[in-house]
């Protein structure tokens, strides 16, 4: 695109829009755009030696402009999108990954990244702004995509990232405490949500998780809605078995009965699968391709990611919410007559009345907890310790501030059939605290505690299990 919002990736003959926003004004980088080359701007106030346009609203201008002249070409994509508080990372991904696999090329946008096969290149946030998604959708046309998944935040619902999308599907995963500091509560919370399912195509429909309680918000009557869950739903879903590297699951619905065996463990992860086995069923391919197809998928880093050390397991997950937790713990329980250790904290300049929530769901179902520093932000890390301690009924807990030494500690504890939970930044590369970010993984430090550790074992690494 010729026409651009950011100055310094301006070339001789573009066009610069001056968006105003939270932190920057573009306004402020006009005259550093024109020096780049710069032809025309696009602006609010204030006059330049090259052509210039005044507008009331740059950032309309900006959509107008978008939809006028790009729309047509990106509403041949089939546009997918998930949004939920748990789950959409995953989901998205594994249907990008079994369109991939069965002869139908997909992009996936969201929290870890744009893919098209491979990981093209990382992004600021989940959902990009109108913008940057609209140079996507345009690469992914470039590419050769058919279908383009993606998630979609309430925040970037909320603040108009995905105005005059039409999607072909979108899905609702579940709704559970997270961002009220931001939506203050659930019932906003869920009608920002809700925005998505009135940018149906007049042909698309809407995937709909039964199950959770938040469901009436998505059931719109405008839309034609197709339902899927354990206790009721269009498809319905049983397990069969399950171990520590095996669900096994069958799915029943008007079109047939079909037995499933993923490599994925966790009912919720079933839950993350169904969205996939949903939509390629209305995509009209068989059922036995989808259960072929199912078979051996790899999860997002950092969701359910997994070391095989011995007879023990180490799960780094990305649960963060009270609800996202007691999911991964009832699955672990499910897996191991064994212990369960859990290392986790919690983010600071965030929603702190989730803090002694998740605090108590992991002192409840674990059988020992390690408290430790998550994202602090500007935050003093002794008050997000209080929050989390506060009215605590369980002394089963400790807290160790260093987070590398926090797991170094839960791996020591270790013995036969145990498994031990790092919980809360999943696939993110750095502890952010105040204005520094300290390069730090959770993957990666506990294969390094391990290899401390000189364990006899060799430890199997796996994303899948």
């Amino acid at each position: 695109m010729n026409v651009k919002i950011d100055s310094r990736k301006i070339e001789k003959g573009d066009t610069f829009v001056a968006l105003r926003g939270i932190d920057r004004d573009g306004h402020a980088y006009i005259r550093q755009a024109i020096e780049n080359g710069a032809a025309k701007i696009i602006c609010e106030e204030g006059s330049y030696e090259v052509e210039t346009c005044i507008v009331k609203d740059t950032r309309a201008y900006l959509v107008n402009y978008l939809k006028n002249t790009y729309y047509d070409k990106i509403s041949k994509l089939k546009l997918i999108g998930i949004t939920g508080t748990n789950g959409k990372t995953t989901s998205a991904f594994l249907l990008h990954q079994m369109l991939n696999k069965l002869g139908r090329k997909c992009g996936y946008i969201g929290t870890i990244g744009f893919y098209v096969s491979e990981k093209i290149r990382s992004l600021a946030n989940t959902t990009p702004d109108i913008y940057d998604l609209y140079t996507i959708l345009l690469q992914c046309l470039s590419l050769g995509c058919e279908y383009v998944v993606m998630e979609v935040s309430s925040q970037g619902l909320a603040n108009n990232r995905v105005e005059t999308l039409q999607f072909d599907y979108t899905v609702f995963t579940n709704l559970t405490q997270d961002h009220l500091d931001f939506h203050k509560t659930m019932e906003r919370y869920a009608l920002a949500k809700q925005e998505l399912f009135h940018m149906l195509k007049p042909s698309g429909k809407a995937i709909i998780n039964y199950d959770d309680s938040y469901k009436h918000y998505f059931l719109l009557d405008e839309n034609e809605n197709v339902t899927f869950g354990f206790t009721g739903g269009d498809f319905k879903v049983k397990i069969d078995a399950a171990d520590k590297q095996h669900t096994d699951f069958s799915v029943q619905c008007p079109a047939f009965r079909q037995d499933f065996s993923t490599n994925l463990i966790g009912t919720y992860n079933i839950y993350n699968l169904m969205a996939s086995i949903v939509i390629l069923t209305l995509e009209q391919f068989d059922s036995a391709t989808i259960a072929q197809a199912a078979t051996t998928l790899t999860l997002p880093k950092g969701r359910t990611e997994c070391i095989h050390t011995g007879n023990n397991l180490i799960v780094v997950d990305y649960a963060h919410t009270p609800d996202a937790m007691s999911k991964v713990l009832t699955a672990a329980r499910a897996l191991t007559s064994g212990s369960i250790y859990v290392v986790f904290g919690c983010t600071g300049d965030r929603d702190r009345d989730k803090r002694a929530k998740m605090s108590a769901i992991a002192c409840k179902h674990a059988d020992y907890v390690i408290m430790t520093h998550d994202d602090p932000h500007n935050e003093d890390q002794e008050q997000i310790y209080h929050d989390m301690t506060s009215g605590l009924p369980y002394d089963n807990y400790e807290i160790v501030h260093d987070r590398k030494e926090a797991i170094k500690k839960g791996i020591s504890l270790l013995h036969t059939d145990d498994i031990l939970l790092i919980l809360g930044k999943g696939h993110e590369e750095f502890i952010v605290c105040r204005d520094k970010w300290i390069p730090f993984n959770d993957m990666n430090i506990a294969r390094q505690c391990l290899s401390e550790r000189r364990t006899p074992t060799a430890a199997m690494i796996c994303q899948s299990a």
